[in-house]
């Protein structure tokens, strides 16, 4: 599981957050954001998305039984790990890659492909994910929507994390 997760993590996030970033990049004619030393926060913030999303291939192997690869999804339902604070952190970590690159090569067009990336996994997460998990996992996936949101932790919960 874990060479097919290697597999997977190069050919479709590695795309999203290497390929493509570098193709935008020889385009990107615009002139860059005014940042100057906040570049070094732009590494920070991919190493960040970097860890949160092994973090998250890691728990779908061990907790899931599967691996990110939709063809080879968990068999499990994943509640652990950064998933008992938000239901998608893996689309968190990717964004935060973008994210990050374009901070560190302040670059405008990576930060509108950052947001339209976003966008896209939100439509994904509304009308592939969410239908597919409800229909595998059942009762336990609408409690698991019910006490974890969607895309930003809630820091104010009175419940503890899920088990």
């Amino acid at each position: 599981m874990i060479v097919r997760t290697l597999l997977f993590t190069i050919f479709v996030p590695g795309s999203v957050t290497v390929l493509v970033p570098r193709m935008l990049l020889r385009s990107d004619m615009e002139y860059p954001l005014p940042l100057g030393v906040v570049r070094f926060a732009g590494a920070v913030i991919i190493v960040v998305g970097v860890a949160i999303y092994l973090w998250c291939a890691w728990n779908f192997i061990a907790a899931g039984h599967g691996t990110p690869n939709p063809l080879d999804a968990p068999q499990q339902l994943v509640v652990r790990g950064l998933y008992q604070f938000t239901r998608n952190p893996m689309y968190v970590g990717v964004g935060s890659i973008v994210a990050g690159e374009g901070v560190l090569f302040e670059s405008a067009t990576l930060l509108a492909y950052v947001t339209l990336l976003m966008l896209l996994f939100h439509l994904r997460v509304l009308t592939y994910e969410e239908p597919t998990l409800r229909r595998q996992f059942g009762a336990a996936f609408d409690a698991y929507c019910r006490r974890v949101p969607r895309w930003l932790p809630n820091l104010h919960s009175q419940e503890g994390p899920l088990q």
